[in-house]
């Protein structure tokens, strides 16, 4: 994670709410995802002031035992991309933990791509509120309410 830090640090150029990210930036922080990220299969796609996104490629592993997609997969790609979206609006200073995550889920998905489309809603100094939406087919399939917390 320290390495996908320094990137949003140092490629991504985050100040005062004014998030630049270049085809450059994306490629290296996709190419040093770690952890649930990682195992998930997230990618970014876009990170600028007005969101942050990121999709998925929807494989056995994301489905529950009925053959949907799990609803822990929309809630940990609501708290990876909420996060970053509150860490980057707040300006990158200080790293951000998750304190709630509302998920709910609209319709059901077997198989194909979900986008994650992360906004901000409110960021403070301490507690920042971002609203993450998720499409299948251009369909609103999911939607999440992350608040984080300034650490």
């Amino acid at each position: 994670m320290g390495e996908f830090l320094r990137i949003l640090k140092e490629d991504v150029r985050c100040d005062n709410g004014e998030i630049t990210a270049d085809a450059a930036a994306l490629e290296k922080l996709n190419a040093c995802l770690c952890g649930h990220d990682e195992h998930l299969g997230l990618r970014y796609t876009r990170l600028d002031q007005e969101m942050i996104a990121a999709e998925l490629h929807v494989s056995e592993r994301h489905l529950q035992p009925m053959g949907l997609v799990h609803g822990g997969v929309y809630a940990a790609m609501a708290e990876s991309l909420g996060s970053i979206a509150a860490y980057c609006y707040s300006g990158a200073q200080r790293p951000v933990v998750g304190v709630a995550n509302h998920t709910e889920f609209l319709a059901p998905v077997k198989a194909g791509v979900i986008s994650g489309e992360a906004r901000a809603v409110k960021i403070g100094k301490r507690t920042q509120l971002v609203d993450v939406e998720f499409f299948h087919r251009g369909h609103l399939v999911a939607r999440a309410t992350v608040r984080t917390l300034a650490v």
